[in-house]
């Protein structure tokens, strides 16, 4: 495998960076997912192992400052904004110190102190939220730009039109970022999507949109880089990340053998992010074993950690609703 011509490979602390992130999320999937198998905590998982370069790419490319909004596969995305993964891990549990108090689960994900603003179930509910929150931004003269990730399954919801448009017109510091794994739980987005694609319908409405190679944590890194500050100024814009997960969609879902062939997702398994990345630095390999190792106990502890704590009293049943 080439190794691609990207000018940031020459920042070994950047190299670092993004492969502890990477490693980071994929090491907290495999724990999570383990744990959930074994019947340790209910509800279900949705596992963004074969993404993780879509998370930190768009992420490392952002300031401290600004915020992200998630969907129902959001692990990555919450990782990389910086969300504790104890807290994450205890959240999945039904803990009452998880990230969201125990209610939430693995799809309702929210840590506002650094920024992550929620992931949600329903497939394209975060889009019309993060325009919203743009809107705000703009009023109050911020400086933040908002970023919201989208599965393909979205990328035929209406919302997502109506979303573009607004910010268009009302000039809002929005990104929009679908994670195009080409699947909408089995149903594949080139059967779902007429015409041109995700980019064309957005350049339609006038955003910047381009689609980039999602396996690829540099050139996500690049993409956004080169876009984030005309987003900020007030220019919309859109990547859709060509991407692939190595898992199947959830739960009772295998990773082949339904809808995809082994013989593919093996030759994705070729484009595994963290492979792509070791081929394309010069981490050596006793670097990148350390950092994994490093992560893995990190999320070791997260598991303990989430294990012990405790559940919700009964009588925060009734806190944090509405009305309530």
């Amino acid at each position: 495998m080439s190794a691609p011509s990207h000018p940031l490979l020459d920042d070994r602390k950047l190299d670092f960076q993004l492969y502890r992130q990477m490693s980071r999320i994929r090491a907290f999937e495999e724990a999570a997912y383990r744990a959930y198998e074994a019947g340790e905590f209910s509800g279900t998982i949705h596992a963004s192992i074969g993404q993780e370069a879509v998370a930190v790419g768009v992420v490392s490319a952002l300031e401290p400052g600004d915020l992200v909004y998630s969907h129902h596969r959001g692990h990555g995305h919450a990782l990389a904004k910086g969300v504790d993964p104890a807290k994450m891990m205890a959240e999945l549990f039904g803990r009452a110190s998880g990230s969201s108090s125990g209610k939430g689960g693995s799809m309702h994900l929210i840590d506002v102190s650094v920024g992550f603003l929620g992931s949600m179930a329903v497939v394209g509910g975060g889009i019309p939220m993060a325009v919203g929150t743009a809107l705000a931004v703009h009023q109050r003269g911020d400086e933040a730009v908002v970023v919201v990730f989208f599965g393909d399954g979205a990328i035929n919801q209406g919302v997502l039109y109506e979303s573009m448009n607004l910010a268009a017109i009302w000039g809002l510091p929005v990104l929009f970022v679908c994670e195009n794994n080409g699947y909408a739980i089995s149903v594949t987005s080139e059967y779902a999507t007429g015409g041109l694609g995700l980019v064309e319908r957005a350049r339609a409405f006038g955003l910047r949109a381009e689609a980039v190679d999602g396996q690829d944590v540099i050139a996500m890194r690049a993409s956004v880089s080169a876009l984030v500050e005309e987003v900020r100024r007030g220019q919309p814009a859109l990547v859709e990340a060509m991407t692939y997960r190595l898992v199947g969609h959830s739960r009772g879902d295998p990773a082949h053998g339904i809808y995809r062939s082994k013989d593919e997702v093996d030759e994705w398994r070729l484009r595994d992010p963290l492979a792509v990345f070791a081929a394309a630095t010069d981490l050596t390999d006793e670097e990148r074993a350390t950092i994994e190792a490093e992560e893995r106990l990190r999320i070791d502890q997260a598991l303990q950690y989430a294990r012990l704590a405790p559940e919700p009293e009964p009588s925060a049943l009734m806190t944090d609703v509405w009305g309530a």
